[in-house]
């Protein structure tokens, strides 16, 4: 057997690669990202099998060769897994934390309870990490979806038509101190940042929501702060693993940041995945909201 290759950065070593020509499984959740990644496997010759999970992934996917899923039968999973083929695994698209009550258990799973509820006892990246961990356990390799489509990486620099001033800046380089410190807590990847104050965190309720409440306390006279003030900051945990989650942007974060009356949005470069980067930048560009990607690298990170 040869030896594993080097784990991405992040995530323990995998299992021996696949052999060539193995079609690439891609578990899907909602939104537009899964259809990105398997359109990039596809224009790069590579075969792909979608496993869309039941309740979240979206009817696009039954054009694609597919067999849905649901959450909890990890042993159905595994034997469609291997029936097809299927080495590589790539998790992508948006999955809400289930509750135990609405996890179908198989038999393996129920094997495994234990294990599942001290997964769900812990932040996201914990719970995704003990979920990459299962799979390798059982001989898969996961594969961070964007390895297999590095254009949904946004670049670094100015993306958009408007340009952070000085201050924005300053709050820009507060958000990402500040998330470098409650990263490794598994507390959230996004903040929103008022002249150098702190004003919202994420949490459970996601960037859409949070910055609902940031326009809400606006509304209610919490936040007394011109509009066209304030950044929505996001950037990965650190010491996360970026095969299994990234942090998103689309054109609803940029609307609900505009709402919220933020100047504009700043994310790590290479850190933050875009399913289409053009209506992105047309929504900021028509909203007025500045987009800015900092390098991973500047000063200031802890």
């Amino acid at each position: 057997m040869s030896a594993s290759p080097k784990p991405p950065e992040g995530g323990p070593a995998g299992p021996e690669a696949p052999a060539p020509g193995a079609p690439l499984a891609i578990i899907c959740g909602g939104g537009a990202f899964p259809l990105a990644v398997a359109q990039a496997a596809r224009q790069a010759g590579r075969r792909v099998v979608l496993f869309p999970i039941r309740g979240f992934a979206d009817p696009w996917v039954e054009a694609w060769p597919h067999a849905w899923i649901h959450i909890g039968r990890f042993g159905l999973l595994t034997r469609e897994l291997r029936r097809r083929g299927c080495r590589d695994v790539v998790f992508i698209g948006n999955v809400l934390r289930p509750r135990v009550r609405d996890i179908r258990l198989d038999w393996t799973t129920l094997t495994l309870l234990p294990r599942v509820f001290r997964m769900l006892r812990g932040g996201d990246d914990h719970l995704l990490t003990s979920v990459g961990r299962l799979f390798e356990e059982a001989g898969f390799r996961l594969v961070g979806a964007h390895e297999i489509a590095p254009e949904i990486l946004i670049p670094a620099g100015r993306l958009g038509a408007v340009a952070p001033d000085a201050g924005q800046m300053e709050d820009i380089e507060l958000g990402r101190r500040v998330l470098a410190i409650t990263g490794p807590l598994d507390i959230g990847q996004g903040l929103v940042v008022m002249n150098r104050h702190i004003v919202a965190m994420e949490a459970a309720e996601g960037t859409d929501l949070m910055l609902a409440r940031v326009a809400e306390l606006r509304a209610i006279g919490r936040i007394k702060m011109p509009t066209r003030c304030g950044v929505l900051v996001k950037r990965p945990k650190e010491g996360q693993d970026r095969r299994l989650d990234l942090p998103s942007l689309g054109v609803r974060t940029v609307e609900g940041a505009a709402r919220a009356g933020l100047a504009g949005i700043a994310v790590e470069a290479g850190g933050v995945i875009v399913s289409d980067v053009e209506a992105l930048l047309r929504a900021a560009d028509a909203a007025g909201v500045f987009i800015h990607a900092f390098a991973r690298d500047e000063a200031g990170d802890a």
